[in-house]
């Protein structure tokens, strides 16, 4: 069995190094440890939208938008997903559809707007 730096250790042991690397601005990295943990535990909420956060903040949109998605379906009232979700739509400038998820985000984190 070949492994990598990224993919060394036991599941909590990479979670914590996928954080250390977010924490340390090298998405890309984080990224590469969150997508084997990912792939082992596809149900994990935690795992998948640190690994979203990682793609968006490493400008990998369509890779983040496929695992927000996927959260949302996982689970459709988790805010930050739908939140993120929003603002990766209007980064690809895909703003009418960002509205919606960014509506359902303001609304599940109580955020009402006046009419």
């Amino acid at each position: 069995m070949d492994t990598t730096y990224y993919d060394h250790g036991t599941a909590a042991e990479r979670w914590e190094r996928a954080q250390l690397f977010f924490d340390a601005k090298d998405y890309a990295a984080a990224a590469r440890v969150l997508d084997g943990l990912v792939e082992e535990a596809p149900e994990q909420v935690g795992p998948r939208l640190l690994l979203a956060r990682s793609y968006y903040h490493s400008a990998q949109l369509g890779r983040a938008e496929t695992e927000l998605r996927a959260l949302v379906e996982i689970d459709p009232v988790e805010h930050y997903a739908r939140l993120m979700l929003g603002r990766t739509l209007e980064r690809q400038g895909r703003h009418a559809e960002a509205a919606s998820h960014l509506r359902i985000a303001s609304a599940l984190a109580g955020e009402f707007q006046q009419a």
